[in-house]
């Protein structure tokens, strides 16, 4: 398993707690005494204490500090208050602020939000489509739709599969609320909380959540920006681990936009079918490729039912349809379950829409154009870094999806670049989002899924010259 720096006093904090020498109530050291004694960045020791907190064992009081969990005993009255503090998850709430969208009267350049702009989304496509769904079926949009999704939809998505050379089952489709819901289900139909899955590295913040809430175990398998997932790697973490689960993005990895070749993805799959192990393949970017033809899925090679592929409309169309699906192998009794429990039934003017959608051909000739958008903005954003920034920047060439992934040099310090992002007015995605640990943290992410304005430019190359 991968050793994590915060480990070195999570570990004498458990044993003293174990052991009785702290007991309930007791009043950890501060983040900038942890940070001092072992020499740490105040972002692991973070880290650490949310672990702590995952466990059980340790309690966060707001604006008071860290306490061994249990009744607590303080020698202070409680301050009267007219309400019940609620408690949050500060690194959690840090992390969804920068990757999301402020919407704030849109005064910052937001390059953080993997989502396409308001200006490249297909509007007038979707509100007609809407409006026809709205005319044909009425009043029967109300009411609850199939537990596991539309039958037409389904019969669409296994059809338009067939273009790409991946087998898909009707039967085995659920139909989800969004790419996260059908990646939470797929991970929850195949591990129990505290049991070990391979997770990518970088790997988007979104994920990280999912796999901290199911209390799920990880070794991360490093994803090189210019040849991807280290297949070799992931063959030697299923040797040394009891390994349940890998999640990949085989097609343009978010952050780095890698695509794995044929031969990679097949190495993939026979190594977890060795292993026996579960590979849950998000496929979100498939569609949205530069050049040639869209690639394969691992689930295109599969006959042993252990690949569950997920994918949605969000990237594609809007940010707002919030429909996803799962096709979820030999796991399809329990993935049905579990997507029950969550929601009996995803929108049915969104299932509706997006069927007649991909069932002629408006959505393909949208994907086309808003290909050939994103492939011109890659390449601008590529050139805008090297025209301002310094030339020891290292960022590879997407082949797809909407990112750039971008390593300053060593030298940078990188809290004085994202100040001066603040003061300018321009969002990246930090690289510290993008793992447990702080191997990222001299990154950051540039989504390009929007029209670069004159005011983004300008905010690009301003920054680029404070940095100077």
């Amino acid at each position: 398993m991968k050793a994590y720096k915060f480990e070195l006093f999570t570990n004498e904090i458990e044993k003293n707690i174990r052991e009785g020498i702290f007991k309930p109530g007791h009043k950890l050291p501060s983040v900038r005494e942890i940070k001092e004694k072992y020499q740490l960045s105040s972002s692991t020791v973070q880290m650490g204490y949310e672990h702590l907190i995952l466990s059980g064992s340790v309690e966060s009081i707001p604006k008071s500090g860290y306490y061994v969990s249990g009744n607590k005993q303080s020698g202070s009255k409680p301050v009267k208050t007219g309400h019940n503090p609620v408690p949050r998850d500060a690194i959690f709430s840090n992390h969804l602020a920068l990757t999301t969208s402020l919407r704030a009267g849109r005064k910052i350049s937001e390059f953080n939000v993997a989502a396409p702009g308001d200006l490249i989304i297909p509007q007038k496509l979707l509100l007609r489509t809407m409006q026809q769904v709205i005319r044909e079926h009425g009043a029967g949009l109300l009411r609850y739709y199939p537990a596991s999704g539309l039958s037409s939809l389904k019969e669409n998505i296994v059809a338009r599969a067939v273009s790409y050379q991946t087998r898909l089952n009707s039967e085995e489709l659920v139909i989800t609320d969004g790419a996260l819901q059908a990646l939470y289900i797929a991970l929850a139909s195949t591990c129990e909380p505290g049991e070990v899955i391979a997770l990518e590295s970088p790997c988007v913040f979104s994920v990280l959540e999912v796999v901290r809430v199911l209390k799920l175990r990880v070794v991360e398998i490093p994803v090189d920006p210019f040849i991807g997932f280290d297949v070799d790697f992931f063959k030697k973490a299923c040797e040394k681990n009891r390994i349940k689960a890998v999640v990949v993005t085989p097609n343009f990895h978010n952050p780095t936009g890698t695509l794995l070749c044929t031969e990679q993805k097949r190495m993939l799959l026979n190594i977890a079918q060795k292993h026996n192990v579960a590979v849950v393949e998000n496929d979100i970017y498939g569609d949205i490729y530069f050049q040639g033809q869209r690639p394969s899925t691992i689930k295109s090679f599969d006959d042993s039912g252990l690949v569950l592929t997920y994918s949605s409309y969000a990237k594609t169309l809007a940010p707002g349809i919030r429909l996803g699906w799962l096709s979820s192998g030999k796991f399809m009794e329990r993935a049905e379950q579990i997507k029950f429990a969550l929601g009996s039934s995803v929108s049915p003017l969104y299932q509706e829409t997006v069927s007649r959608l991909i069932q002629g051909s408006s959505y393909d000739r949208h994907v086309r154009s808003f290909r050939m958008l994103l492939a011109k903005n890659a390449h601008f954003a590529i050139n805008l870094l090297s025209t301002h920034f310094s030339e020891n920047i290292c960022m590879a060439a997407p082949q797809g999806g909407y990112n750039l992934w971008i390593r300053m040099p060593e030298n940078t310090d990188m809290k004085f670049f994202y100040e001066q992002c603040e003061k300018i007015g321009i969002r990246f995605t930090p690289g510290y989002t993008f793992s447990f640990s702080s191997a990222f943290d001299q990154y950051f992410r540039l989504v390009f899924a929007d029209t670069f304005s004159p005011k983004r430019i300008e905010a690009i190359r301003l920054l680029g010259q404070r940095l100077r």
